[in-house]
Formats: structure tokens, sequence, C-alpha cells
């Protein structure tokens, strides 16, 4: 397990391979499908983005209203995927680490390759127990989307494996 602090800086986020079990600490962002959606749409019109993404980090996760006593409720993975479309805007705007579960398409690969990005997973199913690893958590945007909306969280010790990195690496597939 490498300890990695967030956000990851160029030179570390490249000397990562796929493979590799990361405990991340720091901040990161979340966001899902219509988050990301709005966030294309505030490129597409020139917009600022809700946060400074340069150099930032994405976690799919849309997490459940926090039990009394609790900082988040379940917070596990979604699938990636669907974010493909606009993770590809995001990551020609800056965007460097992205969090979630499960393979990616052809072109995300050839654009994260070409940002110097990388793809993190972390297990599904396990929401609650990662919800454990959340020091803090606060509304950055879109509100009205409720659980996916934009959050800032603060986590210590997120277990996360390299499933893409910047060279190409695929955990799912192939290495080159």
């Amino acid at each position: 397990m490498k300890n990695i602090t967030l956000p990851i800086l160029q030179e570390v986020r490249e000397s990562l391979r796929s493979g590799d079990q990361l405990l991340l600490s720091g901040y990161l962002y979340t966001g899902r499908d219509a988050a990301h959606k709005l966030m294309v749409e505030s490129i597409i019109k020139n917009d600022p983005l809700p946060f400074p993404i340069d150099g930032e980090s994405i976690y799919y996760t849309g997490p459940t209203p926090p039990k009394p006593g609790q900082v988040i409720g379940a917070c596990g993975p979604t699938s990636s995927y669907r974010m493909d479309v606009y993770s590809i805007p995001l990551m020609e705007k800056g965007l460097k680490v992205m969090i979630g579960k499960g393979p990616r398409g052809n072109e995300f690969l050839e654009v994260l390759k070409k940002t110097k990005s990388v793809y993190l997973v972390t297990t599904g199913g396990i929401g609650a127990l990662l919800s454990k690893r959340v020091l803090k958590m606060e509304m950055i945007a879109y509100p009205h989307l409720q659980s996916e909306a934009i959050y800032r969280l603060l986590v210590k010790d997120f277990p996360v494996i390299v499933a893409y990195d910047s060279i190409g690496n695929d955990l799912f597939g192939g290495m080159e």
C-alpha cells in the first residue's frame, strides 16, 4: 500500500502503475451523471466550473444521508463508464484523478493518456465501510441534485487501486 496525499502531484501521478494499491488522504470531490452533465454544460457555455478542477480528483458516488453522529452515509462507487462522455472534456480542462468502479471506454483511455490522468477504482458494495474513511463533507454545488450534488470530502486512508495509469496500463485488459 502506498500512502498518497490529495491532490496528487503530477510527478506522483506519473509514477503510479496499474495495480498499485493506494490509501488516499486529503480532499476530493464527488460527482455523478447529473453533476457531470451540468459541469460540461458550463464548459460549453464558457461559464466557470463549481470548483477549480485543475489537478483535482472526482469520486463517482452519490452518498446517502448521514445518520445522527455520522459525517456521511454510505458512499460506495458507481459504475464509471456512464461518465466517459463527460470525463473527456473535464480531463481536457484539468481533471486528473477519477475514482469509481469498472472499466472505461477506449476514447476515455486515449484522453487519459494524453492528459496524464489516472483512473482509480474502489470496491463496490462496501459504501458503509468507505464512509468511515470520510472525516468531513461539505456541499459545493447543485444542491437540487441531492445525493448527486457535488460535495467536497476530506478523506483519510481511502482505499483504491490504480486501474488505468497515466501511460495507459490497464488493470482490466492489457499493459503497454
